[in-house]
């Protein structure tokens, strides 16, 4: 364990990450709204696509462009789409008349393994020798499974919840139990971490930041759960699970893309989001515990007793 003094961030960066994060909550948290009363007529998750396809088509832009920078082209148009189409698959599937949660993401796991038949069929018919096909199939496969299915069980966590303010519950509590994590460990790292969690990968992160991380996530679900009075149900283990199994799980998404970062030598997967970097910085948290979360619901509340009465 390194215990070097950990250098602090540019002062504008922490302004710059505040100023975007602002810009982006107001229209997601309109389309919340939306999406909460039900406006048009629309079922739980539709008026969210909008921002799940603009993360899958992002996130998927940013992994093929990383991609052709060390050598492999893997087409940006292909990976998008068939990115894109896996929540697709999860709010369709979802609204289907007598489709359980777990029947939901069989669907989405169909969908991956015909998408991995596609991307077969691709070399096949285009098919030259050592031209690194199988390369091109397995990064193409990873970058949407990777994105992809995370975003199918964040619709998946929506779908839970049924109509109204309070289904927003799973999916919000989710998001609020890593961003809470992520600013806490971000701010007390910066400040008083000294002990290098993983000085190699990240060594921006230290064992300080990883310790306010979980406190805040414990905190943040908490508040949600029990106070708050939103959750009418709760997820398998109530809050104290909860705040600890999402909040870790975050912690290894952000640690993940790092160790993905440090391998292609780039600091940012993307400079979209300003201050925020790309489009995987904003979203490699969530895409790890997302499925943790959609696990935890489904044993706890919403699986049996969402939406309530």
């Amino acid at each position: 364990m390194n215990s070097a003094q950990v250098p602090p961030p540019h002062p504008g960066s922490f302004v710059s990450r505040v100023a975007v994060s602002v810009v982006i909550a107001t229209p997601f948290s309109a389309l919340c709204w939306a999406d909460a009363m039900g406006v048009g007529g629309a079922a739980p998750a539709w008026w969210l696509m909008p921002v799940v396809m603009f993360i899958a088509v992002g996130g998927a832009g940013e992994a093929a462009r990383m991609a052709h920078d060390h050598g492999l082209a893997i087409g940006w148009p292909i990976v998008a789409a068939a990115t894109a189409l896996v929540p697709l698959i999860a709010v369709a599937a979802g609204h289907a008349p007598g489709t359980s949660p777990v029947a939901v993401l069989g669907w989405v796991a169909c969908g991956l393994i015909a998408i991995l038949g596609g991307l077969f069929v691709i070399e096949i018919v285009g098919y030259r020798q050592d031209t690194g096909c199988l390369h091109r199939i397995t990064a193409r496969f990873l970058t949407i499974a990777a994105i992809g299915l995370p975003l199918a069980f964040m619709v998946g966590l929506r779908v839970l919840g049924g109509s109204g303010p309070v289904g927003l519950v799973p999916l919000v509590s989710m998001v609020a139990v890593v961003k809470g994590g992520d600013i806490a460990a971000y701010l007390v790292g910066s400040q008083i971490g000294r002990h290098r969690m993983a000085s190699i990968v990240s060594p921006g992160k230290t064992w300080e930041g990883a310790a306010a991380a979980v406190v805040a996530s414990l905190a943040v679900a908490w508040f949600i759960l029990e106070r708050s009075g939103w959750a009418m149900a709760e997820p398998w283990g109530g809050w104290p699970v909860y705040g600890l199994a999402v909040g870790l799980a975050g912690m290894l998404g952000d640690l993940s893309e790092s160790l993905v970062k440090r391998e292609l030598a780039v600091k940012d997967s993307g400079r979209a989001l300003g201050g925020l970097g790309g489009f995987l910085d904003l979203v490699d948290a969530p895409l790890f515990a997302a499925p943790v979360a959609w696990l935890l619901w489904t044993l706890g509340g919403p699986g049996s007793a969402w939406p309530p009465a």
